[in-house]
């Protein structure tokens, strides 16, 4: 009999120490840096390879080659959009830490209020600004989604033209890189329907796989973009209840110096009373 109510007992206190555990985890930041990581692995990473793809694409089928004297060239750009991309890997991981870091220490603060933790000035403007960067970030990620965008479009139409490469067999459509800026004005590079180059471009992996990398890169853009409005709701909704929580310490400490007066004022009563009465 003893040996079953010490077994119930262990259950209802590991039950009680699951519940505790569980309803102590800042969910909603959980879910949004979880997210907010998907997010910008996705992006990264296609991303990165999508512009390797673009290379091999202007190097093989536009016959496109870097120029030693060409300070700015398109082959330059990419590398410049590698390094930012390697740059937005390492900034949202730190980022999304401190924002994770951040629920946490709400929760713990909303649960133990009552507690030994109390709620400083300090924690309210950390999540103010926390949610400040966070707004900041929803706009450059919005920002990136809609670059991302463009070379979406750009390798859809090259890819439905290759789709229907035999509709456009008599058209003899062109694709020229002066068109999107890839090259200058006085600089012809161009792959015509109905030429070997485009025949070979189109049946070979390059294309397909960069144009699928790119629309990964921009559904990875808009996962990071849905997480900063996930993380703007969890600050904004921490920083109300860190607010509120804060004027009910208040009062909870008013009301207990107004007690101790109270209380200091009817034990000098009661001594003087006492006094008087011997």
């Amino acid at each position: 009999m003893e040996d079953n109510m010490d077994d119930s007992q262990s259950q209802k206190g590991c039950k009680e120490c699951c519940e505790r555990c569980v309803g102590s985890l800042p969910w909603a930041s959980l879910i949004a840096t979880i997210l907010l990581y998907m997010g910008v692995a996705l992006f990264c990473g296609c991303g990165h390879e999508a512009l390797t793809g673009t290379v091999t694409i202007l190097q093989n089928y536009f016959e496109l080659i870097k120029n030693p004297g060409d300070l700015l060239d398109v082959f330059t750009i990419i590398d410049i959009l590698k390094y930012i991309i390697y740059g937005l890997a390492g900034g949202f991981f730190v980022f999304g830490v401190l924002l994770l870091v951040e629920g946490f220490f709400t929760t713990g603060a909303i649960r133990d209020l009552y507690g030994e933790f109390k709620i400083t000035a300090c924690g309210r403007c950390l999540t103010a600004f926390l949610m400040f960067l966070a707004y900041l970030f929803f706009l450059v990620w919005i920002g990136v989604t809609a670059f991302t965008g463009l070379p979406v479009f750009m390798y859809f139409n090259i890819w439905s033209m290759c789709q229907n490469a035999s509709l456009v067999d008599g058209a003899n459509l062109c694709l020229d890189l002066r068109q999107f800026g890839v090259v200058s004005i006085s600089e012809e590079r161009k792959v015509c329907t109905g030429s070997e180059k485009f025949f070979k471009m189109c049946e070979s992996n390059e294309l397909d796989l960069t144009f699928h990398l790119f629309v990964c890169a921009l559904a990875g853009a808009g996962a990071a973009a849905i997480a900063m409005v996930h993380f703007l709701m969890a600050l904004a909704a921490n920083w109300g209840y860190l607010k509120d929580a804060s004027r009910m310490q208040k009062y909870e400490d008013i009301k207990s110096k107004e007690e101790q007066e109270l209380h200091d004022i009817h034990s000098t009563r009661s001594k003087e009373r006492l006094n008087a009465y011997t």
